[in-house]
């Protein structure tokens, strides 16, 4: 009985396993995928001169703004709007308030760039965004195209 309970665990922890490793195999190959989008779509858009983050997402200051910058403990305000890279707008909102650490890695990392009364173009790769599962008028994996206005944070 022991010797089927060993084999029944070595089982299922190599399934565990080999689901961890695929998982981290598809992000890598999405990550990839979504680069060589934002790649043609900056090509296709050459006014947009951005700059890649370590991180995999490009940005491009638009306005510094003044002061210091937030950091992920920051409750920010900000006006956005959110687009794919076909330019289709599926999110926009003006004085959008929440604790950065809430929000999508991609903005997590973007945010900080800039200070109060500063203005961001973040192109965020969809592993930085909402994935594979997407949302509302967002489809899964999508790389989203951000204008973000940080109008003042805490």
């Amino acid at each position: 009985m022991k010797k089927y309970v060993l084999l029944l665990s070595a089982v299922i922890i190599t399934l565990i396993m080999s689901c961890d490793n695929s998982a981290k195999l598809n992000r890598a190959k999405q990550a990839k995928t979504d680069d060589s989008l934002i790649r043609v779509y900056l090509k296709a858009n050459p006014q947009i001169k951005v700059q890649k983050h370590p991180s995999g997402i490009y940005y491009q200051v638009l306005s510094e703004g003044k002061g210091r910058n937030p950091n992920e403990n920051s409750l920010v305000t900000v006006n956005y709007t959110a687009a794919l890279l076909n330019d289709m707008v599926v999110d926009k909102a003006s004085g959008f308030s929440s604790s950065l650490d809430r929000l999508i890695k991609g903005w997590q990392i973007g945010i900080p760039l800039v200070k109060a009364g500063g203005t961001i173009l973040l192109i965020v790769p969809s592993g930085l965004a909402y994935g594979a599962n997407g949302v509302g008028r967002i489809p899964e994996n999508s790389v989203l195209v951000f204008t973000v206005d940080l109008t003042e944070f805490n």
